[in-house]
C-alpha cells in the first residue's frame, strides 16, 4: 500500500465529516465518496463505476476508524 501525505489524509477526513447526511455507520461509503471526489473532481453519481485509488481509500478508511470509532 502506498503511503500518502498526512495532510491529504487529514483534508479528506474533514471532507468526509462535512458530507450531507454523514454517518459514522457508513464510513466505507463516505470515505469512498471522498476518494472519488479527490480523483475525479466530482462526487459520484448513483451508478458511477469509475475507478478510485484503492490504496488511498484503504488508508483513509483505516485512519477514519482509528480516529472516530474509539
Amino acid at each position: 500500500m502506498a503511503g500518502y501525505p498526512e495532510s491529504l489524509i487529514k483534508t479528506l477526513l474533514l471532507k468526509v465529516k462535512e458530507y450531507p447526511r454523514f454517518s459514522k455507520g457508513e464510513a466505507e461509503k463516505f470515505c469512498w465518496m471522498a476518494v472519488h471526489e479527490h480523483k475525479h473532481g466530482v462526487l459520484p453519481s448513483e451508478y458511477d463505476i469509475r475507478e478510485i485509488d484503492e490504496d488511498l481509500y484503504l488508508q483513509l478508511l483505516k485512519e477514519f476508524k482509528s480516529n472516530f470509532n474509539e
